[in-house]
Order: structure tokens, then C-alpha cells, then sequence
């Protein structure tokens, strides 16, 4: 058996596979986010562990046997997050997230040093973790003199798993001091934010042994000793090898909390003037493009609770058949925005409101805003060297058919939606323990999942949504002339 661990942002989530990769079961562990301040977003890394424990005590109790006969751990989780540590090993302040935005000022200046994007091949994005220790060293010096390692979040709940330092490419290729090309920490431009590779975890490939279960753990859980942890990886890359999106030309679509167009890409293709990520991928000699949106589910999340209604109640008003768009206008830039405007200070926007626009129409509006931002994505993609005729969708918002159905219309590609199953970033991670604990062939592993129903786009509404399109497009700089 082999057990992925998938640290999100609102939850953990483990998942038990066998060695023909069904999936045996899943648990998952709650965790909520602070936000003390506006653009502020943290996280207590000992809820990490609680929420870890939580999830595998799930899994406990109904698979007693299989989870004493797992071999090999995968980790995946959400990126970016500044976990600070000092020489005892002990948390220094809360974990400052991906989607916390409070050090744009110490991101331009980083990314204004053309050292940062030569190296790395990406805008220092104000989410990135480089920034976040400039912002620190700026704003709590005294912590920033204790710091001894800083690990993202998935490496630190390695550390508690392994009792090791350890990270691996996908995850460190979004902090800002990797040399993405060479898959190796930048002496460089870590001494540009005053650390040393001292401070940094050691680096290995998300398919190798990344440490080993504490024997004290493995106990706990009914494991045997020697329990492989694999290196994993970030949760964008893990989801890809869930999906199988390892090869050249494979993409998929993520609307989860944020939104991502994810590209697998055979070589290096870095093009950071389009705001476009070119990360290592989990899997040797090979990397990945995406566009990053901060809110998609959360844009809908957050018109859920201004309304009172749930997500699904306002999809189902919707029903599923895709309707023209209205003339509202939604900007879902409601924490700043990645691609391709790389602006943590814009914010969203209701445009062409009038008497008759009702809740219904809103809800329209949000689905085409965040579709728009993804197509968004797309165009940054295209112009980064990559293309794709159809996409695979996952995360919670593909449970919409009119979501699926707006994407494939605004961005002209046929939409896959998997057959049933959960493909995403646990059970990715999953895959990753097989293949540290086997030394089996990642690609010969990390294949797709068969394709349930494919969502086309629709003809009689594509000059409809073009033209919506133009006016979201136009809407941006407008917005940002007062917003700044």
C-alpha cells in the first residue's frame, strides 16, 4: 500500500492506493486560515499536524490492515508558504501562505534585480517565498535573526514525518531562489535576500527517497519500520501526475480555491514577462508552465456568503445549459491577481449592474470572470510557446457543467472530465510514494485516467463570449486607474 498526503489550505487530505493504484480510501483533517490584517494569510504549522493526524486516524479506522501494510509516503501541498524555523527546530511566527499578498513592495524590488528572473525564469511574485523573507527581515528583524531553515509547508510536515530537512524541485522552483533550469538552490540570490543554502532544505527529485517514517510515527500508525517517504511535490505538480500531465503537450485546468492552466513541457520554456510560472515538474529532466489565478471557487465562495446561498444552490440556478453572457462584469481579483497582471493591489469588480440584475445574473457573472481569468491564462500560455486543443478539468468547481461548458467556449478547446475517481493532488502524492518505494518508471505510473464525458465548446455562443471577453479585457485597466 502506499499513502498520499495532500496539505491544501483548508484541509489535509490522505489517501491509501495499492500497488495496481486503486484507491482503497481517504480521510481528511479541517484547517482554517487568519487573516489578522487585510492581504494577510496564515497558517499555524502545528494545525498542519493535527489536521495529518486527524486524516490518518480516518484512514485508521476503516483500513486497519492496509495502512499497516503501506511502504512508500507521498507528499504534496500548497506552495509557496514561508515556514520559519530556528536552530532547535522550533516555529517562529505563523506560516505566511501562497495567496498572502503583504510583501508587493519587497517582491518589485526583488524582481526589479534582473538576477531574479535570469535565474529562476519567473516574476518574483509578492506570493513567492523570497519576498516574505525580505518582508520579515524588514518588519520582524528579531525573528528574522532566529531563522536557521525555512521550509514550505509540505517539507515541514516532512520534517515532523522524517525528522529531516528535505524539499524537492516542483515545490522550491516557486520560491524565488532556485536555478530552475540547473534543478539547484541559486547561492546567488539567496545571498541577494541575505540566507545561504544553509538556510534551505536539501534538494531531491519529487520520485526519490526524501527520508524515512520515525519509527515513533510509524508505530503510532501500525506501520512497519522503514517506511520510504518520497521527495512529492508542490500541489500543482502533484495534481499533474495524479492526471497523468507529465508529458509534452498535456494540460489541465484546476478551479479549486485559486485556478490553474497547467501545461507539461518537456524542456525549459521560461517567459516571465508574460506572468506565466515555468516550475521544475516532480518527475527528473522535466518542467511545466502555468497561469495562476488567485480566486476561483473562492470567487464564488465569496458571492456564497454575501447571498446566503450555497455554491451549489447558485449553480443550480444556473442550470446547465450555457447562456449568453448578460453585459455584467465580474473582475474575480478579490486578493490581487497572478496571471498575467502579476498586481497584488488591483481588486474585483461588479460592472454594468443594473435594476434587473439579479442574483442569478451575478452568479453569471462570477463563473464568466473566472473563466475569462483563465482564458487570461491561456493567451499568456500561447505566447510562452505552448498550445493545447482540449484540457482535462478537475478540482470542485468541475462538478459544474455550465463551468465546464463557459471554459470550453471562451478558450475554443474540448474539455475532458475524468472518469469517476479522484485524480488530484493526494492521490498524485500517492503515486510518488509508489515510485520512491518500488523504483518503478514515473511515467509508466503517471498515466491519465480515462475520459467519462468530454464537454465542447458551444458554436452558436463563441462571438457572445468573445465579446465579453474584450469587455473583461478592457475592464482591468480601468479598474487599476483608481485602484492604485
Amino acid at each position: 500500500m502506499y499513502l498520499g498526503l495532500d496539505l491544501g489550505t483548508s484541509g489535509v487530505k490522505a489517501m491509501l492506493i495499492d500497488g495496481d493504484q486503486r484507491i482503497i480510501g481517504s480521510a481528511s483533517g479541517s484547517l482554517d486560515v487568519s487573516r489578522p490584517h487585510p492581504g494577510w494569510s496564515e497558517q499555524d504549522p502545528a494545525h498542519w499536524i493535527r489536521a495529518t493526524e486527524e486524516a490518518v486516524a480516518g484512514l485508521k479506522a476503516k483500513f486497519p490492515h492496509e495502512l499497516a501494510a503501506v511502504k512508500g509516503v507521498g507528499l504534496s501541498g500548497q506552495m509557496h508558504g514561508a515556514t520559519l524555523l530556528d536552530a532547535e527546530n522550533k516555529v517562529l511566527r505563523p506560516c505566511i501562505l501562497w495567496n498572502d499578498t503583504r510583501s508587493y513592495h519587497e517582491a518589485a524590488e526583488l524582481d526589479g534585480d534582473p538576477r531574479f528572473r535570469n535565474i529562476t525564469g519567473n516574476i518574483v511574485f509578492p506570493g513567492f517565498t523570497a519576498p516574505k523573507l525580505v518582508w520579515v527581515k524588514n518588519n520582524e528583524p528579531e525573528i528574522f535573526a532566529k531563522v536557521a531553515k525555512v521550509l514550505l509547508p509540505k517539507d515541514y510536515l516532512r520534517f515532523w514525518l522524517t525528522g529531516e530537512h528535505i524539499s524537492e524541485m516542483s515545490d522550491s522552483a516557486g520560491t524565488s531562489w532556485l536555478d530552475t533550469g540547473a534543478r539547484k538552490w541559486s547561492p546567488e540570490l539567496l545571498a541577494a535576500t541575505d540566507l545561504s543554502e544553509d538556510h534551505m532544505p536539501t534538494l531531491v527529485e519529487g520520485t526519490e527517497q526524501g527520508g524515512s517514517l520515525r519509527g515513533e510515527l510509524a508505530s503510532q500508525w501500525g506501520m512497519g519500520q522503514g517506511v520510504v517517504v518520497a521527495g512529492g511535490a508542490g500541489d500543482n505538480a502533484a495534481s499533474a501526475c495524479g492526471m497523468g500531465t507529465v508529458a509534452e503537450g498535456n494540460a489541465f485546468v484546476s478551479l479549486g480555491t485559486s485556478g490553474v492552466l497547467f501545461a507539461a513541457n518537456g524542456s525549459y520554456l521560461p517567459k516571465p514577462e508574460s506572468a506565466v510560472h515555468a516550475f521544475c515538474h516532480a518527475l527528473p529532466n522535466t518542467w511545466h508552465q502555468m497561469g495562476v489565478i488567485l480566486s476561483a471557487t473562492d470567487a464564488l465562495n465569496w458571492h456564497s456568503h454575501l447571498t446566503g446561498k450555497s455554491a451549489a444552490e447558485l449553480a443550480a440556478e444556473l442550470g446547465e445549459t450555457l447562456k449568453a453572457p448578460t453585459g455584467v462584469t465580474f473582475l474575480p481579483y478579490l486578493s490581487g491577481e497572478r496571471t498575467p497582471h502579476n498586481d497584488a493591489q488591483i481588486r474585483g469588480a461588479f460592472i454594468g449592474l443594473g435594476h434587473e440584475s439579479d442574483r442569478a445574473v451575478l452568479t453569471q457573472a462570477v463563473i464568466e470572470g473566472v473563466t475569462f481569468a483563465i482564458r487570461d491564462n491561456l493567451e499568456a500560455l500561447k505566447s510562452a510557446g505552448t498550445s493545447t486543443s482540449r484540457v482535462t478539468a478537475i478540482g470542485g468547481g468541475s462538478r459544474s457543467r455550465y463551468w465546464l461548458a463557459s471554459i470550453a467556449t471562451s478558450l475554443g478547446v474540448a474539455v475532458d472530465i475524468p472518469a469517476d475517481g479522484d485524480f488530484g493532488a493526494a492521490f498524485g502524492a500517492a503515486r510518488l510514494g509508489l515510485i520512491a518505494a518500488t523504483g518503478a518508471d514515473p511515467v509508466a505510473v503517471c498515466t491519465p485516467p480515462k475520459t467519462a464525458e468530454t464537454v465542447e465548446p458551444v458554436a452558436a455562443l463563441s462571438q457572445a463570449y468573445e465579446a465579453a471577453y474584450e469587455r473583461y479585457r478592457a475592464t482591468y485597466p480601468a479598474v487599476r486607474s483608481i485602484a492604485h
